[in-house]
């Protein structure tokens, strides 16, 4: 089993920025691709980046290329998103996740889910 602790999120006024964290225990960590999701109310969960196992490539939705950044550091079995330049659209729990397969654009494809943690941007 693996255990996901996002942690970071807050309150920020629009153009701020903020740094998200997701902590793991458990199996192997760097035996995974990881990314980050997000959900607003009501509507669906939408990924935001993805980090390849390494850390060596990644990839992001068109609504945060440009601001957001995402890494890993196997050796603290830790990821981050960099979020800048941050937007009231961009207000949603953020949650992060574990996959076998890099490249995986969709929920279901994610084996392991933290619990999330909350980005309120405003205007």
């Amino acid at each position: 089993q693996v255990q996901l602790v996002e942690s970071g999120g807050g309150l920020v006024q629009a153009g701020g920025s903020l740094r998200l964290s997701c902590a793991a225990s458990g199996r192997a960590f760097s035996s995974y691709a990881m990314g980050w999701f997000r959900q607003a109310p009501g509507k669906e969960r939408d990924l935001v980046a993805a980090i390849s196992r390494s850390g060596n490539s990644s990839f992001y939705s068109d609504s945060v290329k440009g601001r957001f950044t995402i890494s890993r550091d196997n050796a603290k079995n830790t990821m981050y998103l960099q979020m800048n330049s941050l937007r009231p659209e961009d207000t949603a729990v953020y949650l992060c996740a574990l996959s076998t397969v890099f490249g995986a654009w969709f929920s279901y494809e994610y084996d392991y889910w933290g619990q999330g943690t909350q980005v309120t941007v405003s205007s």
